[in-house]
């Protein structure tokens, strides 16, 4: 029968003695403190990026609206070309965003070789250049670290590896966390933090107890990691719910025309606007804007900066306008990519969603470290006993 002691401070002793509770007592203790630094750098970049388009936007609030409506907004080919006209050493932007509040200024993501990933805002009326901001660039770099430490491949290899390392300790610390038996006694110490105990066992409720209520957030931000990270791994969750993880049909796409007039995308923006009013931002890729024959762009509640709230890709025909059909597949596969995203990066449900998210990263930044704590105080207690044991007793000696 376990024993409740929780007032002086004590550790109170769970989980199975068989040789397999033992056996998931190892797999959970050390490959854990192996990778305990590179799990804390991997869930406290990925806490920092969760409020990125937040941050980003207070840092560009004077300039997320123009300042005057004009009639008509100027075409977006004109538009490019006062871009290029003003960083000319910089490629295409690789997507604009559009918005459907005729106030609001456009954004354009640009990448410059010394400074790094810009937002450039500027006027859709006149064209004028409102700022050329680097607050992105930091969340960018933050992004790269969390995803491959900025060492490319052999990086992604070792954050991939901690990233399974880490949801095997989520499994096997359940098991451990699971009460041989339920009592009122192991309720209480499985599911009520001591706040007012010794730090040793305040340290152990925060590692087993917060755990606990934080797994499911924890195993979707870890799981939806590792889909994100291994593209086999992305394709067969595409496949499986139904979408086409291929990208073979953009080959049946129209080619471009060199000497057509091409349709105004603002014209067919506004009308898909129209036809989805919950659409508040229209995502334009634009880095094939000189040399497709179609455009696509993504209607969406909120674009953020590596996933969109609210996702609907559209297709039209560059010269005509006209809406291609897209295979359900296809859209499918959009739809599933923006899900497992969404639900990484928090934009899954607005700000509850971003809360959540931003908690449970929290949570995960601290489980190495309270899981550390708890194996050092051990050690060091198991030290005491081994000294204790072996010192020679004093009574009788001459």
């Amino acid at each position: 029968m376990m024993k409740k002691k929780s007032s002086n401070g004590k550790v109170p002793k769970k989980g199975v003695t068989s040789r397999f509770g033992k056996f998931i007592a190892w797999i959970h203790l050390w490959p854990s403190l192996i990778s305990a630094v590179i799990l804390i750098f991997i869930c406290l970049t990925g806490t920092i990026i969760v409020y990125s388009d937040e941050i980003i936007d207070f840092a560009n609030k004077d300039v997320l609206c123009v300042p005057e409506v004009k009639g008509e907004k100027l075409p977006v080919t004109e538009l490019m070309q006062k871009f290029k006209a003003a960083f000319p050493h910089r490629s295409s932007p690789g997507y604009m965003v559009m918005y459907r509040n005729p106030e609001r200024s456009v954004k354009l993501n640009s990448y410059d070789k010394e400074k790094g990933l810009r937002f450039v805002y500027m006027d859709p009326y006149t064209g004028e250049v409102l700022k050329d901001d680097g607050t992105v660039n930091f969340f960018f770099v933050t992004a790269h670290l969390h995803s491959s430490l900025l060492l490319h491949k052999t990086g992604e290899w070792i954050i991939d590896i901690a990233s399974i390392i880490f949801l095997i300790e989520l499994i096997t610390g359940l098991v451990l966390w699971w009460p041989r038996k339920w009592t009122k006694t192991t309720r209480e110490q499985s599911f009520k933090i001591k706040w007012k105990a010794r730090f040793k066992r305040l340290n152990y409720d925060l590692h087993n107890v917060v755990g606990f209520y934080s797994i499911s957030i924890v195993l979707v931000l870890t799981v939806t990691g590792l889909i994100i990270a291994f593209k086999p791994l992305a394709s067969f969750t595409i496949s499986s719910f139904g979408g086409d993880p291929s990208e073979k049909w953009e080959e049946t796409l129209p080619g471009f025309k060199p000497d057509s007039k091409p349709y105004e995308l603002n014209v067919a923006v506004d009308r898909y606007f129209a036809k989805h009013p919950w659409a508040e931002a229209a995502q334009v890729y634009s880095s094939k804007m000189d040399s497709a024959g179609y455009f696509m762009f993504t209607l969406a509640k909120r674009v953020g900066l590596k996933s969109r709230e609210g996702n609907y890709p559209v297709f039209i025909d560059r010269f005509s306008g006209a809406e291609i059909e897209v295979p359900n597949p296809v859209f499918l596969h959009e739809k599933i990519e923006n899900s497992y995203w969404t639900l990484h990066m928090g934009t899954w449900l607005g700000w509850f969603g971003k809360l959540i998210t931003f908690t449970g990263g929290l949570i995960s930044t601290s489980l190495p470290i309270t899981g550390f704590y708890i194996w050092w105080g051990r050690r060091k207690k198991k030290k005491k006993k081994n000294k204790q044991f072996n010192e020679p007793s004093k009574v009788g000696a001459v």
